[in-house]
């Protein structure tokens, strides 16, 4: 059975024009339409009812896929959300959400059905399976994060991999030379997630262009895991004074851990996070922390989408450039060899 992938390719344009064509959604020349139904008859394509239906009316509703996994932290997920929602209702539109269990089938279930206009993807993975059906389907969609191939969508994020360089610059200025980064749980780095590898890729670069010696440890967000984490760092490189922390979760047991080995923040050993400001503010010390811009995205995934469903393909990807705010948790590395041989008697 043909694709509405397989018209697009036939006509020689993108799948999205074929989608523009079936539903009436945006003017399309009369010489493009009339080979988008030439491709049709010769493939004797059918689309689905639901996609017909999209050519007398709209549902005026995005479709925002959101991550429902233990390894997430969901208060960000829920300031994306809210980024979404407050910008949906300003252009005159509601937001229905799913979950990233319904995969693929739950974007061809919106590609072929009035229930939404247009689709907002979240926990994107350098290699999505998903962003083939967004291609197939010809659906208007818009990620928040970034695949390792962009090419044809449009996506915004933060710059990760410059916020961790910013991170591992900001200790190194410092004078820390022994830095550990505490990462996502160790799911998120399997299944490839494109936020948390270029921020790795960034620490990476960040520590062999200022020749810090640098481990990384993924920690699962429990008090266990980071008490097993930390553990291991300390057994392992005593002489570690910097700690760049990006799973949220274990920050505050992360806190409370340092202070049971006598370690003090900042004096002892530096912390620098990458998490939300008010995450950022909630412990004492405050932390030094590069922010997660979590309303921002949502609201310019929003702007991107309105962008795309009036004016056709652009294929922007924007990264949001990443801010360091220092606070009371990093401080300069002058007293740590008096403080390791304290702490290692």
């Amino acid at each position: 059975m043909a694709t509405l992938a397989d018209v697009a390719r036939h006509a020689g344009v993108a799948a999205s024009t074929v989608s523009y064509v079936l539903s009436g959604k945006r003017s399309v020349s009369e010489e493009t339409r009339e080979r988008v139904h030439r491709a049709i008859e010769v493939l004797n394509y059918h689309p689905l009812a639901g996609a017909r239906a999209l050519a007398s009316s709209r549902s005026n509703v995005l479709a925002l896929i959101v991550p429902l996994r233990s390894d997430m932290y969901v208060p960000v997920m829920m300031e994306i959300a809210i980024g979404v929602v407050t910008a949906a209702r300003g252009y005159g539109y509601d937001v229905l959400l799913l979950t990233n269990d319904e995969g693929s089938e739950g974007i061809r279930r919106v590609a072929s059905s009035a229930r939404a206009d247009a689709v907002i993807l979240t926990d994107i993975g350098m290699e999505d399976d998903r962003i083939a059906t967004i291609h197939q389907t010809g659906v208007d969609a818009v990620l928040i994060g970034i695949p390792a191939d962009p090419s044809g969508l449009d996506c915004v994020d933060l710059d990760f991999a410059a916020a961790g360089r910013l991170c591992v610059e900001h200790l190194a200025r410092l004078g820390h030379h022994t830095v550990a980064f505490i990462g996502e749980a160790d799911g998120v780095y399997r299944r490839h997630i494109g936020f948390a590898e270029r921020t790795l890729r960034g620490i990476q670069e960040g520590a062999e262009a200022y020749g810090l010696d640098l481990v990384h440890r993924p920690c699962e967000g429990s008090y266990e895991a980071a008490a097993g984490t930390l553990g291991r760092i300390l057994e392992e490189r005593p002489h570690t004074t910097g700690l760049i922390v990006q799973n949220e979760v274990i920050i505050s047991p992360l806190m409370s851990l340092l202070r049971t080995t006598g370690r003090a923040v900042p004096e002892d050993v530096s912390i620098v996070a990458l998490c939300p400001d008010h995450v950022a503010e909630q412990t004492a010390p405050r932390l030094t922390s590069v922010s997660i811009p979590a309303n921002e995205l949502g609201t310019r995934a929003v702007e991107l989408l309105m962008r795309r469903m009036t004016v056709g393909d652009v294929a922007e990807v924007q990264h949001i450039p990443p801010s360091l705010t220092v606070r009371g948790s990093s401080a300069a590395a002058a007293a740590v060899a008096v403080a390791n041989s304290r702490h290692m008697r």
